[in-house]
């Protein structure tokens, strides 16, 4: 199948988004003209093009809805957009339209990225704001040496080096002071997270501020 564009991409994760609260659904051609600000002639012409390439069934004077092919497509689509919306919120602290930046990021975004993406956050299931990540079939891998992960990321029995906190400088400096700073070796133990060798205690929002390069 050749790639989608953008506008093609959209529209399978907006039907997508009416599948997923009303999965018995016919999606109305009249209502994804409304949630894509289009008319309804326009809609009709999308819905028979990607029925065309086997990513809907197009029902006469009805809708549509997703063919598995279909269904998947428009699944990694979303959950493109879930992953980078972590990435924005959590680990580079992004203050602006965290909706929009995500959305605009997730269309130029190869299978390749999407998997490093999802192994760096820890394979998550949530957004920040609690919405579940669609699940698609991927081979979780471990994590290897000399990978650049925020601490809450690290896999349990994994030792890094921090080299990036991204946090301002009043909360760096308290942090130096307790101990933790660049350099400082962090070990995830089933107790917790140490840093050279005591156990710190730390929110899961600044571990997620605080970069390491993992170690063998």
């Amino acid at each position: 199948m050749s790639e989608l564009s953008e506008f093609e991409e959209m529209y399978l994760k907006r039907i997508f988004e009416i599948y997923d609260s009303e999965p018995s659904t016919i999606v109305k051609t009249s209502q994804l003209a409304d949630i894509m600000s289009v008319s309804n002639a326009s809609s009709t012409e999308m819905i028979q093009r990607l029925s065309e390439r086997g990513l809907l069934t197009y029902v006469p004077y009805k809708g549509c809805r997703l063919t598995p092919i279909g269904f998947n497509t428009a699944a990694r689509i979303k959950r493109r957009e879930g992953l980078l919306q972590i990435l924005l919120t959590d680990v580079i602290g992004f203050d602006g339209d965290v909706d929009a930046a995500a959305c605009k990021m997730e269309h130029n975004m190869s299978i390749d990225l999407e998997e490093s993406l999802d192994r760096m956050l820890g394979y998550p299931e949530q957004t920040p704001e609690g919405k579940k990540i669609p699940s698609i079939k991927r081979s979780v891998k471990p994590i290897n040496e000399g990978l650049l992960l925020p601490i809450s990321f690290l896999p349990l029995g994994s030792s890094a080096t921090i080299e990036v906190i991204a946090l301002q400088p009043t909360d760096v400096k308290t942090l130096e002071l307790s101990g933790l700073g660049i350099g400082s070796r962090i070990e995830v133990r089933e107790e917790g997270v140490y840093c050279n060798g005591e156990l710190i205690s730390i929110s899961e929002s600044i571990m997620k501020r605080i970069l390491s390069r993992t170690e063998s």
